[in-house]
Protein backbone atom coordinates (compact mmCIF):
# COMPACT_ATOMS: atom_id res chain seq x y z
CA UNK A 1 0.00 0.00 0.00
CA UNK A 2 1.38 3.02 -1.20
CA UNK A 3 1.99 5.74 1.91
CA UNK A 4 2.73 9.63 1.39
CA UNK A 5 4.72 11.87 2.61
CA UNK A 6 2.34 14.80 2.60
CA UNK A 7 -0.59 13.72 5.36
CA UNK A 8 -2.01 16.91 5.45
CA UNK A 9 -2.98 17.86 1.30
CA UNK A 10 -4.23 21.57 2.84
CA UNK A 11 -0.98 22.63 3.66
CA UNK A 12 -0.33 23.12 -0.40
CA UNK A 13 -4.03 22.71 -1.92
CA UNK A 14 -7.24 24.45 -0.73
CA UNK A 15 -10.86 25.03 -2.46
CA UNK A 16 -12.55 28.04 -0.77
CA UNK A 17 -16.35 29.76 -1.30
CA UNK A 18 -17.18 33.34 -0.47
CA UNK A 19 -20.20 35.32 -1.45
CA UNK A 20 -19.48 39.03 -3.10
CA UNK A 21 -19.76 42.14 -1.12
CA UNK A 22 -18.73 44.80 -4.02
CA UNK A 23 -16.25 45.62 -1.12
CA UNK A 24 -12.87 44.34 -0.38
CA UNK A 25 -12.76 41.01 1.68
CA UNK A 26 -10.41 38.59 3.12
CA UNK A 27 -11.14 35.16 2.06
CA UNK A 28 -9.83 32.80 5.34
CA UNK A 29 -9.21 29.12 4.21
CA UNK A 30 -10.51 26.38 6.48
CA UNK A 31 -8.01 23.83 5.70
CA UNK A 32 -6.22 21.83 8.73
CA UNK A 33 -3.62 23.51 7.61
CA UNK A 34 -2.37 27.26 6.57
CA UNK A 35 -2.05 28.04 3.48
CA UNK A 36 0.14 30.82 2.06
CA UNK A 37 -1.08 30.42 -1.82
CA UNK A 38 0.88 31.14 -4.94
CA UNK A 39 -1.31 30.46 -7.56
CA UNK A 40 -5.20 31.60 -7.36
CA UNK A 41 -7.40 30.63 -9.71
CA UNK A 42 -11.50 32.26 -9.27
CA UNK A 43 -14.50 31.72 -11.11
CA UNK A 44 -17.66 33.18 -10.47
CA UNK A 45 -20.69 30.20 -10.08
CA UNK A 46 -23.78 31.68 -10.54
CA UNK A 47 -23.10 34.14 -13.28
CA UNK A 48 -20.97 34.41 -16.40
CA UNK A 49 -17.80 35.71 -15.54
CA UNK A 50 -13.87 34.90 -17.10
CA UNK A 51 -11.37 32.67 -14.95
CA UNK A 52 -9.11 34.61 -12.90
CA UNK A 53 -5.77 33.43 -12.58
CA UNK A 54 -3.04 35.33 -10.73
CA UNK A 55 0.71 33.81 -9.37
CA UNK A 56 3.47 35.17 -6.82
CA UNK A 57 5.42 35.13 -9.79
CA UNK A 58 3.70 37.77 -11.62
CA UNK A 59 2.31 39.30 -8.86
CA UNK A 60 -1.44 40.27 -7.60
CA UNK A 61 -2.16 42.68 -9.81
CA UNK A 62 -1.09 40.37 -13.45
CA UNK A 63 -4.21 38.50 -14.21
CA UNK A 64 -4.61 35.77 -17.16
CA UNK A 65 -8.19 34.25 -18.10
CA UNK A 66 -7.54 30.56 -18.67
CA UNK A 67 -11.02 31.17 -21.38
CA UNK A 68 -9.19 33.39 -23.63
CA UNK A 69 -5.92 34.13 -25.35
CA UNK A 70 -5.75 38.13 -23.76
CA UNK A 71 -2.16 38.99 -22.55
CA UNK A 72 -1.66 39.32 -19.05
CA UNK A 73 -4.39 42.06 -17.55
CA UNK A 74 -3.58 44.80 -14.81
CA UNK A 75 -6.12 44.51 -12.21
CA UNK A 76 -4.98 46.24 -9.04
CA UNK A 77 -8.68 45.23 -7.46
CA UNK A 78 -8.84 41.71 -7.91
CA UNK A 79 -6.29 40.19 -5.89
CA UNK A 80 -4.82 42.00 -3.53
CA UNK A 81 -2.87 40.01 -1.22
CA UNK A 82 -1.71 36.83 -0.69
CA UNK A 83 -1.98 35.86 3.08
CA UNK A 84 -0.41 33.47 5.28
CA UNK A 85 -3.90 31.48 5.86
CA UNK A 86 -6.00 34.04 3.19
CA UNK A 87 -6.77 35.57 -0.05
CA UNK A 88 -7.60 39.17 -0.23
CA UNK A 89 -9.62 40.36 -2.59
CA UNK A 90 -10.53 44.04 -4.13
CA UNK A 91 -14.01 45.28 -5.65
CA UNK A 92 -13.54 44.26 -8.86
CA UNK A 93 -16.69 43.32 -10.44
CA UNK A 94 -15.93 39.79 -12.33
CA UNK A 95 -14.71 38.43 -8.78
CA UNK A 96 -16.60 40.23 -6.18
CA UNK A 97 -20.09 41.57 -7.25
CA UNK A 98 -22.52 41.88 -4.57
CA UNK A 99 -25.09 38.79 -3.75
CA UNK A 100 -23.33 36.42 -6.60
CA UNK A 101 -21.10 33.64 -5.16
CA UNK A 102 -17.42 32.40 -5.94
CA UNK A 103 -14.85 29.81 -5.83
CA UNK A 104 -11.10 30.08 -5.53
CA UNK A 105 -9.14 27.40 -5.66
CA UNK A 106 -5.34 27.90 -4.29
CA UNK A 107 -2.21 26.32 -4.87
CA UNK A 108 1.24 26.66 -2.70
CA UNK A 109 4.98 26.28 -4.79
CA UNK A 110 6.76 24.00 -3.54
CA UNK A 111 8.79 20.96 -4.81
CA UNK A 112 7.53 18.74 -1.82
CA UNK A 113 4.02 19.08 -3.39
CA UNK A 114 5.40 19.11 -7.04
CA UNK A 115 4.18 22.68 -8.06
CA UNK A 116 7.35 24.99 -10.00
CA UNK A 117 5.89 28.72 -11.09
CA UNK A 118 8.05 29.14 -14.29
CA UNK A 119 8.63 32.67 -15.96
CA UNK A 120 10.56 33.04 -18.90
CA UNK A 121 11.25 34.83 -22.77
CA UNK A 122 10.24 32.81 -25.73
CA UNK A 123 13.27 32.45 -28.29
CA UNK A 124 11.42 31.24 -31.33
CA UNK A 125 13.66 28.50 -31.71
CA UNK A 126 13.30 25.39 -29.93
CA UNK A 127 14.78 25.60 -26.13
CA UNK A 128 15.12 24.51 -22.74
CA UNK A 129 13.40 25.88 -19.84
CA UNK A 130 14.91 24.98 -16.36
CA UNK A 131 12.38 24.00 -13.67
CA UNK A 132 12.78 23.39 -10.01
CA UNK A 133 10.58 20.05 -9.34
CA UNK A 134 13.76 17.73 -9.29
CA UNK A 135 11.67 15.29 -11.24
CA UNK A 136 9.89 15.15 -14.43
CA UNK A 137 7.07 17.28 -14.68
CA UNK A 138 3.71 15.17 -15.11
CA UNK A 139 1.65 18.12 -16.75
CA UNK A 140 2.92 21.91 -17.89
CA UNK A 141 0.66 24.82 -18.13
CA UNK A 142 2.25 27.72 -20.36
CA UNK A 143 0.53 30.88 -21.41
CA UNK A 144 2.34 33.67 -23.59
CA UNK A 145 2.21 36.76 -21.29
CA UNK A 146 2.89 39.70 -23.55
CA UNK A 147 1.30 38.12 -26.71
CA UNK A 148 -2.47 36.71 -27.06
CA UNK A 149 -1.86 33.11 -27.59
CA UNK A 150 -3.34 29.90 -26.76
CA UNK A 151 -3.16 28.01 -22.90
CA UNK A 152 -0.97 24.94 -24.38
CA UNK A 153 -0.74 22.38 -21.63
CA UNK A 154 1.86 19.13 -21.49
CA UNK A 155 -0.07 16.30 -20.17
CA UNK A 156 2.65 13.07 -19.55
CA UNK A 157 -0.49 11.12 -20.20
CA UNK A 158 -0.59 12.31 -23.83
CA UNK A 159 3.32 12.73 -24.35
CA UNK A 160 5.76 15.95 -25.73
CA UNK A 161 4.04 14.76 -29.22
CA UNK A 162 0.88 16.41 -28.55
CA UNK A 163 -0.54 19.66 -27.48
CA UNK A 164 -3.81 21.01 -26.55
CA UNK A 165 -5.76 24.14 -25.51
CA UNK A 166 -6.85 25.02 -22.62
CA UNK A 167 -8.68 27.55 -23.67
CA UNK A 168 -10.57 25.74 -26.48
CA UNK A 169 -12.61 22.09 -26.82
CA UNK A 170 -10.18 20.69 -29.74
CA UNK A 171 -8.68 17.30 -29.17
CA UNK A 172 -4.93 16.38 -29.32
CA UNK A 173 -2.92 17.64 -31.69
CA UNK A 174 0.25 16.08 -32.92
CA UNK A 175 2.63 18.89 -33.38
CA UNK A 176 6.08 19.32 -32.73
CA UNK A 177 6.20 22.94 -32.28
CA UNK A 178 4.84 23.07 -28.85
CA UNK A 179 6.94 20.80 -26.80
CA UNK A 180 9.66 20.13 -29.91
CA UNK A 181 8.77 16.53 -29.37
CA UNK A 182 11.06 15.97 -26.16
CA UNK A 183 9.89 14.87 -23.16
CA UNK A 184 10.40 16.87 -19.88
CA UNK A 185 13.69 15.89 -17.85
CA UNK A 186 14.01 16.49 -14.11
CA UNK A 187 15.70 19.85 -14.83
CA UNK A 188 14.10 21.34 -18.41
CA UNK A 189 11.55 21.14 -20.14
CA UNK A 190 11.71 21.84 -24.18
CA UNK A 191 9.51 24.09 -26.43
CA UNK A 192 9.44 24.12 -29.83
CA UNK A 193 9.00 26.95 -32.37
CA UNK A 194 5.01 27.19 -31.90
CA UNK A 195 4.05 31.24 -31.02
CA UNK A 196 1.77 29.74 -27.74
CA UNK A 197 4.99 28.25 -26.08
CA UNK A 198 7.86 29.85 -27.34
CA UNK A 199 7.11 33.64 -29.78
CA UNK A 200 10.18 35.33 -29.86
CA UNK A 201 11.08 38.19 -27.23
CA UNK A 202 7.57 37.09 -25.60
CA UNK A 203 7.08 36.43 -22.15
CA UNK A 204 5.30 33.39 -20.83
CA UNK A 205 4.34 31.85 -17.05
CA UNK A 206 4.43 27.91 -17.42
CA UNK A 207 2.56 25.78 -14.41
CA UNK A 208 4.60 22.97 -13.91
CA UNK A 209 3.15 19.78 -11.71
CA UNK A 210 5.02 16.56 -10.79
CA UNK A 211 2.39 13.51 -9.51
CA UNK A 212 3.19 13.11 -5.73
CA UNK A 213 1.67 9.97 -3.86
CA UNK A 214 -1.15 10.89 -1.80
CA UNK A 215 -1.31 14.60 -3.29
CA UNK A 216 -1.40 14.61 -6.82
CA UNK A 217 -2.09 11.95 -9.95
CA UNK A 218 -2.26 12.81 -13.74
CA UNK A 219 -3.41 10.20 -15.87
CA UNK A 220 -5.87 9.25 -18.32
CA UNK A 221 -9.09 6.96 -18.41
CA UNK A 222 -11.41 5.79 -20.84
CA UNK A 223 -15.09 6.99 -20.29
CA UNK A 224 -18.03 4.36 -21.07
CA UNK A 225 -20.67 6.90 -21.81
CA UNK A 226 -23.05 5.42 -19.39
CA UNK A 227 -24.37 5.86 -16.13
CA UNK A 228 -21.32 3.74 -14.63
CA UNK A 229 -18.49 5.49 -15.44
CA UNK A 230 -15.04 3.92 -14.81
CA UNK A 231 -13.53 4.23 -11.75
CA UNK A 232 -10.50 6.35 -11.55
CA UNK A 233 -7.52 5.51 -9.01
CA UNK A 234 -5.76 8.47 -7.47
CA UNK A 235 -4.50 7.40 -4.07
CA UNK A 236 -6.49 10.25 -2.00
CA UNK A 237 -9.97 11.29 -1.49
CA UNK A 238 -10.01 14.08 -4.13
CA UNK A 239 -10.68 17.78 -3.58
CA UNK A 240 -10.57 18.70 -7.07
CA UNK A 241 -10.51 17.29 -10.19
CA UNK A 242 -10.52 18.44 -13.42
CA UNK A 243 -10.80 16.34 -16.79
CA UNK A 244 -10.44 16.98 -20.77
CA UNK A 245 -11.69 14.70 -23.92
CA UNK A 246 -8.79 14.35 -25.77
CA UNK A 247 -9.40 12.12 -29.03
CA UNK A 248 -12.41 13.55 -30.50
CA UNK A 249 -13.49 17.86 -30.17
CA UNK A 250 -17.65 18.37 -29.60
CA UNK A 251 -18.46 22.13 -29.49
CA UNK A 252 -21.57 22.07 -27.96
CA UNK A 253 -22.13 24.80 -25.01
CA UNK A 254 -23.70 21.97 -22.95
CA UNK A 255 -21.40 19.28 -20.82
CA UNK A 256 -21.48 17.42 -24.05
CA UNK A 257 -19.00 19.71 -25.38
CA UNK A 258 -15.64 18.42 -25.00
CA UNK A 259 -14.85 21.29 -22.30
CA UNK A 260 -12.40 21.08 -19.78
CA UNK A 261 -14.47 20.45 -16.72
CA UNK A 262 -13.85 20.81 -12.83
CA UNK A 263 -15.23 19.59 -10.09
CA UNK A 264 -14.15 20.03 -6.18
CA UNK A 265 -15.37 19.10 -2.97
CA UNK A 266 -16.56 22.31 -1.01
CA UNK A 267 -19.34 23.26 -3.98
CA UNK A 268 -20.45 19.57 -4.11
CA UNK A 269 -19.23 18.39 -0.42
CA UNK A 270 -21.91 14.99 -0.18
CA UNK A 271 -21.87 12.27 -3.17
CA UNK A 272 -25.47 11.51 -2.20
CA UNK A 273 -26.38 14.40 -4.02
CA UNK A 274 -24.05 13.98 -7.06
CA UNK A 275 -21.12 16.75 -7.66
CA UNK A 276 -22.66 18.12 -10.06
CA UNK A 277 -21.91 22.09 -9.82
CA UNK A 278 -19.55 22.17 -12.88
CA UNK A 279 -17.43 24.79 -14.40
CA UNK A 280 -15.41 24.38 -17.03
CA UNK A 281 -11.81 26.34 -17.73
CA UNK A 282 -12.48 27.19 -21.20
CA UNK A 283 -15.86 29.34 -20.80
CA UNK A 284 -16.97 31.79 -18.62
CA UNK A 285 -20.19 30.28 -17.95
CA UNK A 286 -21.83 29.81 -14.75
CA UNK A 287 -22.25 26.25 -13.48
CA UNK A 288 -23.88 23.63 -15.11
CA UNK A 289 -26.19 21.88 -12.80
CA UNK A 290 -27.73 19.12 -15.11
CA UNK A 291 -25.92 15.98 -13.61
CA UNK A 292 -24.34 15.19 -16.46
CA UNK A 293 -21.08 15.68 -14.39
CA UNK A 294 -22.15 13.73 -11.83
CA UNK A 295 -19.02 12.05 -9.76
CA UNK A 296 -18.24 9.96 -6.80
CA UNK A 297 -15.44 11.22 -4.82
CA UNK A 298 -14.08 7.78 -2.96
CA UNK A 299 -11.65 7.19 -0.52
CA UNK A 300 -9.19 6.49 -3.01
CA UNK A 301 -10.16 7.72 -6.44
CA UNK A 302 -13.36 9.10 -8.45
CA UNK A 303 -16.45 7.70 -10.78
CA UNK A 304 -18.63 9.32 -12.46
CA UNK A 305 -22.02 8.36 -12.61
CA UNK A 306 -23.27 11.11 -15.81
CA UNK A 307 -22.81 9.91 -19.52
CA UNK A 308 -21.87 13.40 -20.23
CA UNK A 309 -19.56 13.87 -23.42
CA UNK A 310 -17.83 16.24 -21.48
CA UNK A 311 -16.73 13.53 -18.71
CA UNK A 312 -17.83 9.93 -19.67
CA UNK A 313 -18.25 9.43 -23.54
CA UNK A 314 -16.87 6.30 -25.32
CA UNK A 315 -13.90 7.91 -25.56
CA UNK A 316 -10.15 9.06 -24.00
CA UNK A 317 -9.83 11.84 -21.04
CA UNK A 318 -6.69 13.12 -19.36
CA UNK A 319 -7.39 14.17 -15.80
CA UNK A 320 -5.42 16.62 -13.36
CA UNK A 321 -6.65 15.49 -9.33
CA UNK A 322 -5.44 16.90 -5.95
CA UNK A 323 -6.35 15.83 -2.43
CA UNK A 324 -8.53 16.27 0.35
CA UNK A 325 -7.02 13.22 2.16
CA UNK A 326 -4.53 10.64 1.29
CA UNK A 327 -5.74 6.89 0.86
CA UNK A 328 -2.98 5.93 3.84
CA UNK A 329 -1.35 8.55 5.91
CA UNK A 330 2.42 7.68 6.44
CA UNK A 331 1.62 6.44 9.71
CA UNK A 332 -0.64 4.26 8.02
CA UNK A 333 -4.20 6.34 8.79
CA UNK A 334 -6.57 5.30 5.99
CA UNK A 335 -9.20 7.65 4.78
CA UNK A 336 -12.96 7.18 4.62
CA UNK A 337 -14.89 8.22 1.32
CA UNK A 338 -17.43 11.10 1.99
Amino acid sequence: MAYTTIDDPSAFFQCSLYAGNAGTQTITHGGNSDLQADMVWLKGRNHAESTFVTDSVRGVDSQLYTNATNAVGTETNVVTAFGSDSVSIGNYSDTNSNNKIYVSWNWKESADAGFDIVAYTGSGSAKTVAHNLGVKPDVIICKSRSGAEEWRPYFSALGATYGMRLNGTNAKDDDAGYWNDVEPTSSVFTVGTNAGTNGNNVTFIAYCFAEKTGFSKFGSYTGTDSTSGPFVYTGFKPAWIMVKRTDTENTATNMNGSHWVMLDNKRDPINAAGAAHALTANRNNAEDTSNLTKVDFLSNGFKFRGGADAVNAAGTYIFMAFAENPFVTSTGVPATAR
